[in-house]
């Protein structure tokens, strides 16, 4: 720890630059949730933290071709704050504000939650289900990445070399279109979630889904995309039918272990319930809208 430094550069370029030079030895500080624990518990030891709150293109939430760009250093609390980002993506808020406490809401973000790479990310569901993508800048430039790309196992991200996280980008809400976020912990609150279900749905003018998608957490090595699903909404009313197919389909893909918070047969149990309850709150929301 003691020959450790501190960077804050002010541009992506120069952050770009002291992660290259620090070649894998290297952490990003953006709420440092995740990361202030990691180093007071000796779990890693780099040679520099570059925080980057202080680059321009890391800050702020806009509003980007009816969709929305939120910086890399974008608080739980800013995300909550914002009543045009929930009232599009009430799911996605959902999930952000789960992470932690009121106080950890006021300094962590989805980019740090999503390249913790933890299986059990509160926020990671709901974005894979949105479409989002982020934007990487690394020695080679800027590349756009699907989030469900990032993470590729526990604590293992895609992310190369010298790259960081800039910003993540949620696609323009569709008409009748709908999301929800959902998590079982065994705990009231501030714990890990056993399991989480993210949803993502579309409605015509009569009510049938036209598109959707599901996406677990806590039940695998990383999230788990129920192809079944959403094809089970597809058509649908989302009635009680489908949404007993939707129960079926993620308790037969999910893949947890047992552990202390809870059994492999609870977890899969409940990774139904999880997705068909998200779907139907995901529904009603786009009915509303």
């Amino acid at each position: 720890m003691s020959g450790m430094r501190y960077q804050a550069p002010g541009s992506v370029d120069e952050a770009v630059a002291l992660l290259a030079d620090a070649n894998g030895a290297a952490r990003v500080l953006a709420g440092g949730t995740d990361l202030l624990v990691q180093l007071r518990l000796g779990m890693i030891s780099p040679d520099v933290v570059v925080d980057i709150k202080k680059i321009a293109e890391t800050q702020g939430i806009t509003a980007d071709g009816g969709g929305f760009c939120i910086g890399a250093s974008v608080s739980g609390a800013e995300l909550g704050e914002n009543a045009e980002l929930k009232a599009a993506y009430p799911g996605v808020v959902e999930g952000a504000e789960l992470i932690g406490s009121t106080q950890v809401q006021g300094r962590a973000t989805m980019a740090g939650n999503l390249c913790n790479a933890s299986p059990a990310a509160d926020s990671v569901p709901a974005l894979i289900a949105a479409g989002a993508t982020c934007t990487v800048a690394g020695p080679n430039g800027q590349r756009e990445v699907a989030v469900g790309d990032i993470p590729t196992g526990p604590g293992q991200t895609s992310l190369a070399n010298g790259e960081f996280i800039v910003n993540i980008k949620l696609p323009a809400r569709p008409a009748n279109s709908g999301d929800a976020y959902l998590r079982m912990i065994p705990r009231t609150e501030m714990d890990i979630a056993i399991v989480g279900a993210g949803v993502n749905l579309v409605l015509d003018d009569s009510g049938t889904c036209t598109a959707a998608t599901v996406v677990l957490g806590a039940v695998g090595p990383k999230t788990i995309t129920v192809a079944d699903a959403g094809a089970a909404l597809v058509g649908s009313k989302v009635d009680d039918a489908a949404l007993a197919a939707v129960a079926a389909a993620a308790s037969a893909a999910a893949t947890p272990i047992s552990d202390k918070r809870g059994t492999v047969e609870y977890r899969t149990k409940v990774a139904g319930v999880m997705a068909s309850r998200a779907a139907a709150i995901a529904a009603e929301r786009a009915q509303k809208a």
